[in-house]
């Protein structure tokens, strides 16, 4: 089971609200980092840091590219378009 840490704050007269010290750690959040904040049908509220440019560039880096012509007829060569034919003939079906 997750350790769950459950810590309270005020909400200010500008609607302001300081995240707990333990929680700032444990969620590794600095001064400028970005937070989303995302609340359920039931009214919880989940918040999550978002990536940074830098953390951007280590998720994306590994995302395979490649040119893909495709004619008038929308037709491409899947020799030349290894990935981009692997990823049109993927079974989604599921989702």
């Amino acid at each position: 089971m997750d350790n769950i840490l459950s810590k309270s704050a005020k909400l200010s007269s500008r609607g302001q609200v300081v995240i707990p010290v333990e929680i700032r750690n444990k969620m590794q959040l600095s001064t400028g980092d970005e937070i989303a904040f995302t609340q359920t049908n039931d009214g919880d509220i989940t918040i999550t840091k978002l990536p940074t440019r830098l953390e951007w560039g280590d998720l994306i880096k590994n995302i395979p590219t490649e040119v893909v012509d495709i004619d008038e007829n929308g037709h491409y060569d899947p020799k030349k378009s290894p990935d981009f034919d692997k990823w049109m003939k993927e079974d989604d079906s599921d989702l």
